[in-house]
């Protein structure tokens, strides 16, 4: 039987409960978009690393209420803050420097499997946030986009290291200057998303990749996610031999055993992640 075990986030404008090993993460905004509060922003630091050290959970699933996945940052509250005025120059560097690494490096940071589902639009630091999960779906009617050429803004949250590595260089200068809006096709072709389902099935579909990474290896996963991790900055043979150290930490789990005793016996296995 499926259980529900709700988290206090602190505010109302992030839910989370955790359902099946998995950690759902709901943007709670609907009526601005889901752009990224102040409230939101204190509340994500502390669940990401809250859900990442928790046994019980196996994957995370990174969702939104209402029809949009996430506007990024609130643009009508962009300089109108008296203490973002008053601050120096090196200050907002540092100030935004540390905000990027706890919103999205905590995320990508994380080892467990992680999916956003896209109900609706993601933009600027929105889509970074997606672009961060492992894996991304997206209701048909999603529509993606950089944004920041729009408010004349070169960019944060790491979205050109992300869109580099996801859809390549030509293919990354022209999403961030041109700005344009990318429907869930056109998303999926060129790599930033993974799957497309009809709206009305994107929150059980969703869920359903989600638990199923959940009771995957989870000390594997970590492991492939650091193999994957480091073969983007090292060459073959270097890759290989990371690549090796872990194959044989991975061996020696009881999540390998467990593996080969349900394939030899054509069972389901039963992963224990250890």
């Amino acid at each position: 039987m499926s259980q529900t075990h709700k988290i206090d986030t602190g505010t109302d404008d992030l839910l989370a409960v955790i359902r099946d090993r998995v950690a759902v993460i709901t943007l709670n905004r609907p009526q601005a978009r889901n752009a990224i509060s102040r409230g939101m922003k204190a509340a994500w630091v502390e669940l990401i690393k809250r859900f990442a050290d928790d046994p019980n959970v196996g994957a995370f699933l990174i969702t939104a209420a209402g029809t949009a996945f996430c506007a990024g940052g609130d643009v009508k509250g962009m300089g109108q803050s008296t203490a973002t005025a008053e601050a120096t120059f090196e200050q907002r560097v540092a100030d935004l420097r540390a905000d990027q690494r706890r919103l999205v490096g905590d995320l990508f940071a994380v080892r467990k499997p992680t999916v956003a589902a896209l109900p609706g639009a993601a933009a600027g630091a929105g889509l970074a946030l997606a672009l961060a999960c492992d894996i991304r779906i997206g209701a048909e009617s999603a529509i993606l986009t950089t944004s920041y050429a729009r408010v004349a803004l070169a960019g944060d949250c790491g979205i050109a290291w992300l869109l580099t590595r996801l859809v390549g260089v030509s293919r990354a200068r022209e999403l961030m200057l041109l700005s344009e809006r990318i429907d869930a096709r056109r998303a999926e072709a060129m790599g930033l998303l993974n799957r497309v389902v009809a709206d009305s099935l994107l929150a059980e579909s969703a869920f359903a990749l989600a638990a199923s990474l959940a009771q995957g290896p989870t000390f594997a996963f970590s492991c492939m996610k650091d193999n994957l991790d480091h073969a983007v900055e090292s060459g073959l043979l270097e890759s290989m031999d990371y690549e090796a150290e872990n194959l044989i930490k991975t061996e020696l789990t009881f999540d390998h055993k467990e593996g080969v005793r349900a394939f030899a016996q054509k069972q389901r296995p039963v992963f224990q992640g250890r």
